[in-house]
């Protein structure tokens, strides 16, 4: 097989490069086909409604109208990752008990199917709706109470979709035991993804019968799963391509454009297209759960952690899209990388007539972290103990349990990760104590610095009792030597280098130039189920899966087969689900972690916040692509800064306000840091290929509450919310600020 790392830990130039920079990459939105037909597609609108009726008459008729597509056109109308939950399409007329109502303004009602995109937006212009109102509930605390009006009575007699416990230890016996006990509440906000290209896709028959989807998504067999489910056809008779994918960050995962292309197609007999509006995007698509958060933190006077207890209500939306396992993670989490003998957590996902909330980078360990290094850093001001000091002496190691009572399996390596991003941020190491560094002020009185610390953890791979898998097949081709290399798997590359990536470990395991390389990705009609390009595991299972294949047709090429084929799926260790009393569990394979060190300044007048240095450490395992991975620690820092200060989604009424990018703001290139340091740490997985493990969330996991903690150690005030715009930072400032502090 050849000697070990002749290619990995070499910056290849990426395959998709040439394509994506010279404009020959087609993206969705880019796709065409002869006879093509336009879709639009009428959202309801409103937040909460029962449809009576819905007139298409005088749009039907319309020169260039070719058909309209209700409820009553879906054979199996609904839905979910997780859950059916949804509506392919709502109004009267389906099978599906409850499919008359809107519970969101995102809901599709009705499909237009017409020879120009101008064509199908005047006929829409012409459906008449009669809609029924019904009670409204966008707040999560109100839709827990038992009196609330229910958003899925044909379902749940409940809004609580979610409830995850934890109950380590004895709670009280711990607290008991603190001297400093710290109680804090938090509130994260929704964020909108705001991927480069909105939700598009073509759809067709092709030439062996099947409807084909071309769209953008993160596990294309499960996309293909659920498009059989909803139009009653057998699994063969559905195929999904992914092309070119303009950015996805966990907001692909679950569907948007997929069934009413495959349904229009099937139904037509002709290739249907469709392009979302940005605001169509916005409104009709899941967002990061919003969570509000009550922590009581215990910890001794020599700053030993005993207890913790947490509740967490997060705003599950309409539908309950990954929610179950947004709040597994959150849940988790919650205690941060850090040993705490005595937990109790009850975190609930509720919902709401606000816009659905699913997969966002980080899936729910952000909200998580947020809370556990907030009440960290308070701990450590309370205590008089340096961040850094504070989290080392607490830090997991090896024997240590998490708050679901079982020890991480694989190597447990925060304590390197916190030193390494501590020392590249200035902290000294005075005997045995961490000495935070001093900060040279501004020159203008109006200009105050802090800087700020936190560290995080996240899974890798599915969790739970999932049997994580992954499938890949090699072909050798040649007489003598291997000639060619044809690599199939189905991974999506959502932007992140994950192709050139495959690419690489395939020739490590096979000892040849990449060149001899091509792969055929992301068309279930060639390959086996990948799983999702999410939970930062495509790497790690997308490896293991390459190796095994070329380990098996190597073999066989050394029998003397020609050409040599070999299938592999690789399963990764299995995992348990929460005890439903007690939240024991075994639920991930692995763990990542990561830490950083911010430093800012923040103008006291206007109050705004400037990013002057963020040092972001992580343990990569293996570095198989350095600057795919420098890449994904920038990226996840400017979108986490977006998080932290910027991006305020509003929604009043369950309306969404912020529905375009002139009212939701992300950073420019004037909002990010001045300097991101990437310290890249390679401590081996045991068990990942060539000793990787994922890390494509990492970098947004600690940001937000070293932001805080930075502005804390700035202006003397904690902001226990984010984002902290310019009016939340001056708000804070005229309640509490001390112009004596620096």
């Amino acid at each position: 097989m050849g000697k070990a790392f002749t290619i990995l830990g070499e910056s290849v130039n990426r395959i998709d490069a040439y394509d994506k920079v010279t404009g020959k990459a087609l993206f969705p939105g880019d796709l065409t086909m002869p006879g093509m037909l336009h879709m639009k597609v009428l959202f309801a609108e409103r937040p909460h409604a029962r449809i009576i009726s819905i007139d298409v008459s005088q749009a039907k008729v319309m020169k260039g109208v070719v058909a309209i597509y209700t409820a009553a056109d879906v054979p199996v109308n609904e839905y979910g990752l997780q859950k059916p939950d949804q509506p392919v399409l709502c109004g009267p007329g389906s099978t599906k008990v409850g499919a008359d109502v809107v519970r969101f303004v995102g809901d599709q009602i009705a499909l237009i199917i017409a020879e120009s995109t101008e064509i199908a937006e005047k006929a829409m212009q012409l459906i008449r709706v009669d809609f029924e109102d019904l009670p409204i509930i966008t707040d999560p605390l109100m839709a827990i109470k038992p009196e609330a009006p229910l958003i899925h009575p044909e379902i749940e007699q409940t809004n609580i979709c979610v409830h995850d416990k934890i109950r380590k230890g004895d709670i009280d016996v711990g607290f008991k035991q603190a001297d400093v006990i710290i109680e804090g509440e938090y509130d994260v906000p929704f964020q909108e993804h705001i991927f480069m290209e909105p939700e598009a896709g073509l759809a067709y028959i092709d030439d062996d019968n099947r409807v084909t989807v071309m769209c953008a998504g993160q596990w294309a067999h499960a996309d293909r799963e659920q498009i059989a489910h909803a139009l009653d056809l057998p699994l063969e008779k559905i195929r999904v391509i992914y092309p070119a994918i303009g950015g996805a960050f966990g907001g692909r995962e679950d569907m948007s454009v997929q069934i009413i292309l495959a349904l229009s197609a099937w139904k037509t007999g002709r290739p249907v297209k469709v392009i979302w509006s940005r605001r169509e995007s916005i409104i009709g698509h899941a967002k990061r759960h919003p969570m509000r958060m009550k922590a009581k933190w215990g910890a001794t006077k020599e700053g030993l952690l005993t207890a913790a207890k947490m509740k967490i209500v997060a705003d599950a939306g309409a539908y309950m899209y990954t929610t179950n396992k947004v709040l597994g993670n959150a849940t988790i989490v919650c205690t941060g990388p850090y040993f705490i003998p005595n937990v109790h957590v009850d975190a609930y996902g509720v919902y709401t007539n606000n816009v659905p909330a699913g997969a966002f980078r980080g899936f729910g360990a952000p909200q998580g972290n947020f809370l556990a290094e907030m009440q960290m850093n308070k701990l450590a001001e309370v205590l008089k103990i340096d961040p850094v000091q504070l989290r080392l002496k607490n830090a997991l190691k090896k024997g240590d349990t998490l708050d679901v009572g079982t020890a991480p399996i694989d190597r447990i390596t925060i304590r390197q990760v916190i030193k390494a991003a501590a020392e590249r941020g200035g902290w000294k190491k005075v005997k045995s104590n961490w000495k935070k560094p001093e900060i040279k002020m501004h020159e203008s009185n109006t200009i105050k610095r802090g800087i700020g610390f936190a560290a995080g953890f996240k899974n890798i791979g599915f969790s739970f009792g999932y049997q994580e898998n992954c499938w890949s097949k090699v072909e050798l081709h040649g007489k003598d030597e291997i000639e060619k290399v044809i690599l199939y798997h189905a991974g999506a590359d959502v932007g992140q280098g994950a192709h050139t990536v495959f690419i690489q470990m395939a020739a490590e395991a096979l000892n040849v130039p990449v060149n001899k390389i091509s792969l055929k990705a992301s068309d279930t009609a060639s390959s086996g189920s990948s799983g999702s390009a999410s939970a930062s595991r495509m790497t790690f299972m997308a490896g293991n899966a390459i190796r095994g294949a070329a380990e098996a047709a190597m073999k066989k090429w050394e029998n003397g087969e020609r050409p040599a084929v070999a299938e592999f799926t690789y399963l990764a260790p299995p995992t348990t689900p929460f005890d439903k009393e007690t939240g024991y569990a075994m639920p991930n394979f692995a763990y990542a972690y990561a830490a950083q060190a911010v430093e800012l300044e923040v103008n006291i007048e206007t109050g705004i916040v400037h990013l002057l240095k963020v040092v972001s450490a992580h343990d990569v395992g293996r570095a198989i692509h350095p600057q795919n991975l420098k890449g994904q620690i920038e990226g996840g820092v400017v979108q986490a800064a977006g998080y932290a200060l910027l991006e305020n989604f509003i929604v009043h009424e369950g309306r969404v306000v912020t529905d375009g990018m002139s009212t939701y703001l992300i950073p420019t290139v004037m909002d990010i840091p001045d300097k991101v340091e990437t310290i890249i740490l390679e401590t081996p997985d045991n068990r990942g290929p060539w000793g990787a493990r994922g890390m494509g969330e990492l970098p947004f996991l600690p940001l937000a509450p070293a932001i805080i903690a930075a502005i804390k150690d700035a202006l003397g005030i904690w902001i226990d919310r984010i984002p902290a715009t310019p009016e939340v930072v001056l708000h804070a400032i005229e309640k509490d600020y001390d112009p004596n502090i620096k």
